[in-house]
């Protein structure tokens, strides 16, 4: 093999190609992943497009901007699985299809979901600042008990202390308030 080749193992062009992989490869596997949250698809993308560059290279052009080129030819061969697929698989039955789930809400639940957190709202206005100050920051601000105990500069007993009465004292209010009935979303659980 001639010294120049780009298949030789210490060329330019393949240090080149393979920095251009370090750097780039996670960002064309994220593109691809978003499409089809299908990590062996993505990784498969990946490769397909790197793999184009490299011909292009070989065939002798001249690409300005290597990550726009190889973003474009993600995106279009994720696009293309698409339509392949679609070909492959082609349509569902209506009744199979009424059965999938929306990533959105149905507009009703939705509608509820508001006037529940309304109704929340107004019940947390009814308790004392300290009893609102320690559910936010543990359950709005997602804060731990330790940070809570240096912000207020309490112990963290007296954090779990404090957001087990502030609890029990919502939840007295919330039972008082006959239409409310919360339910846990999906994959949600109670958290202490």
């Amino acid at each position: 093999m001639p010294k120049g080749d780009a298949k030789t193992a210490g060329s330019p062009r393949r240090e080149e190609f393979e920095a251009l992989y370090q750097q780039h490869s996670r960002e064309v596997w994220a593109l691809a992943y978003a499409r089809w949250t299908d990590s062996d698809l993505a990784l498969d993308v990946t490769q397909e497009a790197f793999m184009r560059l490299w011909k292009q290279w070989e065939a002798g052009e001249d690409i300005q901007n290597p990550r726009a080129w190889l973003l474009r030819v993600a995106r279009n061969l994720a696009e293309d699985y698409a339509k392949s697929a679609f070909r492959r698989n082609g349509t569902q039955a209506p009744e199979l299809l009424s059965g999938i789930r929306s990533s959105q809400p149905m507009p009703s639940d939705d509608l509820e979901r508001r006037e529940q957190f309304a109704l929340l709202r107004a019940v947390l206005d009814e308790l004392a600042p300290a009893d609102r100050e320690i559910l936010t920051l543990r359950y709005a601000l997602d804060y731990d008990a330790n940070t809570i105990a240096e912000r207020l500069d309490i112990a963290v007993t007296a954090v779990h202390m404090r957001l087990s009465r502030a609890r029990q004292r919502l939840a007295e209010k919330l039972s008082s308030h006959g239409d409310f009935a919360p339910a846990p979303a999906d994959g949600e659980t109670n958290r202490p």
